[in-house]
C-alpha cells in the first residue's frame, strides 16, 4: 500500500490477527500505543524521546509512549492508554483503536510488549511529561526509505551494540532501534511497504 487509509489499515490488522496471550512468568508485561494520523499528505507515526534519567535502561531513546502493566489496569490494552495520557496527555478514548501488533520480547531484558495500534484524523494536541522529553510525527514514506535503514552503534546498560536501525528525518534525535524499530517493521511488512 503506498498511501494506505486507516480503514485499509484497520483491515490488515485484523487479518493479521495479533497475538493476545499473557506473558510468560518470567517476562514483565508491557503495553505500547502506536499511534497514526492520516491527513492529506498520508499516514504519519507518532514517536516520543524519551528524557534522560539514571536508572531508565531506555533513557533518551525513541519509543511509543506506553509503559509496564500494572496492577489496576485492566490490561494491556488499559495500560498503553493509561501510560499515554501520562506521558503525553493524550486521551486515547476519542481515537479509533485500528488493532494490535503481535507482541516482541526484549532481547536485553526480561520484558514483553503488547502494541496497541490508534487512528486519529486531524490535530492531536500534545503535552509531554516528565517522562518525555519530545513528541513528534514522521511519516510512512520517510519509514519506508532504504536510505534511512542502516546498522548502527547504539549503547544499552553500558555496552556498544550494532543494531538495525532507522535514521528519522528529525534533526538532532537519535536513531530508532530495539523494540520499537521491530515494532514498526512488523507494522511496514503488513502493510507491504518493508524495505527489499
Amino acid at each position: 500500500m503506498t498511501n494506505p487509509t486507516l480503514d485499509e489499515i484497520e483491515r490488515t490488522l485484523k487479518d493479521a490477527g495479533g497475538e493476545n496471550r499473557p506473558a510468560a512468568p518470567a517476562y514483565t508485561p508491557a503495553a505500547v500505543a502506536l499511534i497514526l494520523r492520516r491527513d492529506a499528505s498520508g499516514v504519519s507515526v507518532l514517536f516520543i524521546e524519551r528524557s534522560p534519567h539514571d536508572g531508565d535502561p531506555w533513557s533518551g531513546d525513541l519509543g511509543f509512549p506506553g509503559g509496564k502493566v500494572e496492577a489496576g489496569d485492566a490490561g494491556p490494552r488499559a495500560a498503553a492508554e493509561r501510560e499515554t495520557r501520562e506521558e503525553l496527555g493524550v486521551d486515547l478514548a476519542s481515537a479509533r483503536l485500528l488493532g494490535r501488533l503481535a507482541d516482541i520480547e526484549g532481547a536485553h531484558l526480561p520484558i514483553r510488549v503488547s502494541c496497541f495500534v490508534y487512528g486519529v484524523t486531524g490535530a492531536l494536541s500534545l503535552h509531554p511529561g516528565g517522562e518525555v522529553r519530545d513528541a513528534f510525527w514522521v511519516s510512512l514514506e520517510a519509514l519506508c526509505d532504504p536510505a534511512r535503514h542502516v546498522t548502527a552503534p547504539v549503547r544499552f546498560g553500558g555496552e556498544l551494540f550494532e543494531r538495525p536501525a532507522i535514521i528519522l528525518p528529525v534533526s538532532g534525535k537519535p536513531v530508532l532501534w530495539g523494540i520499537t524499530y521491530r515494532l514498526v517493521m512488523q507494522l511496514l511488512a503488513l502493510l507491504g511497504r518493508a524495505r527489499g
